[in-house]
């Protein structure tokens, strides 16, 4: 299980073998983790099962083009930012590439220094849209209180639970986004440092700890929901 980098993961989606190589170079050489993919369809793949800080996407791929490849993460929610590479230059294409959910749009032969300056802005951008405000030490809901700083809670029975570190930090990032889907792979790379996601049912296991502890009715929860498919969700 790959483990979170300071300066981010980048999935580079490129066919011409040696622009591919000389970019994953240049990227790694800047300090990111770069994994790579030479059609639409391992595009979709990669990023169906891994976290990336950033996917750089040619226009002209195999398979499945660019365009679309963009347009089919979006729809499935997914919000990684998108730097999109093309030899077209007209502003239409831009226009295409833009309105289908890129990011960025840099045109062939490109500057790489130029490109290195909007992969870093691209991705700084995201990690400060992703570190929401802090909710502080100490959060009630309902009859339940809990107490950040000394990893525990008080629930509705009056009783207190020791939390683990990581059951701590999947509640602050639950309740920081209250009333949003927050995806599954978000929170395993937020809270467990994944980038290769594990098949296992590790944070519906946390979300049942999180039922058993404060909910009235485990079964009929009113604030920690499963949203199939998609993540998990705080309600208040």
């Amino acid at each position: 299980m790959s483990k979170a980098t300071e300066h981010g993961y980048i999935l580079l989606v490129e066919d011409e073998e040696n622009l591919q190589e000389a970019l994953k170079l240049n990227l790694e050489l800047e300090g990111y983790e770069v994994t790579c993919a030479g059609d639409g369809v391992q595009a979709l793949k990669r990023i169906s099962e891994e976290y990336f800080d950033l996917i750089i996407m040619d226009v002209m791929l195999p398979e499945i083009d660019g365009i679309a490849v963009t347009e089919n993460v979006r729809l499935n929610n997914n919000d990684t930012p998108i730097l999109m590479v093309s030899a077209k230059s007209s502003s239409a294409e831009k226009v295409l590439g833009l309105k289908k959910g890129a990011d960025d749009y840099i045109t062939k032969p490109f500057n790489l220094e130029e490109l290195l300056l909007r992969v870093k802005k691209l991705i700084n951008k995201n990690k400060r849209l992703q570190d929401k405000e802090t909710i502080g030490d100490h959060y009630q809901f309902g009859k339940n209180t809990i107490d950040f700083k000394a990893q525990s809670a008080t629930n509705f029975k009056n009783k207190v639970i020791e939390l683990s570190r990581k059951e701590a930090m999947l509640l602050k990032l639950l309740l920081e986004n209250k009333n949003d889907v927050v995806p599954r792979e978000k929170i395993l790379q937020a809270v467990w440092g994944y980038n290769v996601y594990p098949t296992t049912r590790t944070v519906d296991n946390f979300i049942l700890s999180f039922r058993k502890y404060f909910e009235e009715d485990s079964r009929n929860p009113r604030y920690f929901h499963s949203i199939r498919g998609v993540g998990y969700k705080f309600t208040n």
